[in-house]
């Protein structure tokens, strides 16, 4: 049985007996439940039944059944002595490395950690704002950061200059303490060096014995070409530095993109909206655009409606694999102002078009 067990599963609950049930009771319970959950009458019932068994194992065993009724009246008054306003077993139980797994044991029988381990550095996040065209492009930034690092006076001891830490008196350097209660005995981390191993006797006068202190730092970071807005670049171990030898953590850099007055963007391809006039969309013609990489040229052909969109190949956004396109929305421009001769020349062309734009609408019978 695993130690996780003794502490999360409730196996009164599991027999439906009261944790002061006799034996007789518990053996009563199981039978009962056993014949009813059996695999052979109850197909479906399997989970249920290895949980009953397995509640059974411990509870008709005294010595099980003591250890685990230890167990369980241990944590749920708060877990040791030494962790202030007691924890939560299955935080504990979750947490990468140590944790839950050296406490428990320590409950049954084994040696405490020997002093604190090493700590992975904090991950860091920080935002930038890149124009539109640089994030297509890629771009070399400064990051001006400001982050918890080793003490430049003590170099991370907490001690003064001249002096050293001083191996704890109280655990002799191990970190942690044993105390007994009941059967049990386990470790808690050590009041009097706080679970380091070590005593400062003169604290560092910058850090005042922490070993770290706030300081600001500039790395360059290379943003990728085609970064998207709202994207997260981590840079591996450019993070808080970590403790006691352990490596550094990530920085996570969002960007945030620009708007820009001309192009959009639609995934890996830019969208560009063209104004012609009504003459270049009926007669067709030959439009200058832009790109990111310089004006092409786009054949409009004739009769071309306002709203049909048009793709230019590898003018869209930079990939490492090539490029997306640039996707072109045909809008035909109505002028607001025209001159005598232009106006003239239309109300000419108005009068001998044969082209009815409504006729279907005519033809819609109610």
């Amino acid at each position: 049985m695993s130690a996780r067990d003794y502490v999360e599963k409730d196996y009164y609950a599991a027999l439906g007996v009261p944790k002061e049930a006799k034996a007789a009771d518990i053996k009563k319970a199981y039978r009962k439940l056993a014949a009813e959950l059996h695999p052979d009458r109850n197909p479906g019932g399997e989970e249920r039944f290895k949980e009953v068994s397995e509640a059974y194992d411990v509870l008709s065993d005294d010595g099980k059944r003591k250890e685990y009724d230890e167990a369980r009246s241990l944590f749920a008054s708060g877990g040791p002595r030494g962790f202030p306003g007691g924890f939560d077993a299955g935080d504990l139980f979750h947490q990468g490395g140590g944790g839950f797994a050296d406490v428990f044991s320590n409950l049954f029988g084994g040696g405490g950690r020997q002093r604190m381990a090493p700590r992975r550095g904090a991950d860091v996040q920080t935002a930038i704002t890149l124009p539109f065209v640089d994030a297509l492009r890629g771009a070399t930034v400064p990051l001006r950061l400001s982050a918890e690092g080793a003490c430049s006076t003590c170099h991370g001891t907490g001690a003064a200059p001249g002096t050293s830490p001083q191996t704890c008196p109280v655990c002799h350097g191990q970190g942690v303490v044993s105390r007994n209660q009941g059967s049990f005995s386990f470790a808690e981390p050590c009041t009097n060096c706080r679970g380091t191993g070590n005593v400062i006797q003169t604290p560092c006068p910058t850090c005042h014995g922490s070993g770290v202190q706030t300081k600001e730092r500039t790395i360059t970071v290379r943003i990728p070409a085609g970064v998207a807005d709202g994207q997260k670049i981590r840079l591996k171990g450019k993070g808080a530095p970590g403790e006691r030898g352990a490596p550094a953590g990530d920085l996570f850099v969002k960007v945030t993109v620009s708007a820009h007055p001309v192009f959009g963007r639609k995934g890996d391809h830019l969208t560009l909206t063209l104004p012609v006039t009504y003459a270049e969309a009926a007669l067709g013609a030959n439009v200058s655009l832009p790109t990111i990489d310089g004006a092409v040229t786009l054949r409009v052909p004739a009769g071309t409606r306002s709203g049909r969109t048009f793709r230019v190949k590898g003018k869209g956004v930079p990939l490492n694999s090539g490029a997306g396109d640039l996707l072109v929305t045909v809008e035909v421009d109505v002028p607001k102002d025209m001159t005598a001769q232009e106006r003239s020349a239309l109300e000419t062309y108005a009068s001998i078009a044969q082209h009815d734009p409504r006729q279907h609408l005519k033809e819609v019978k109610l």
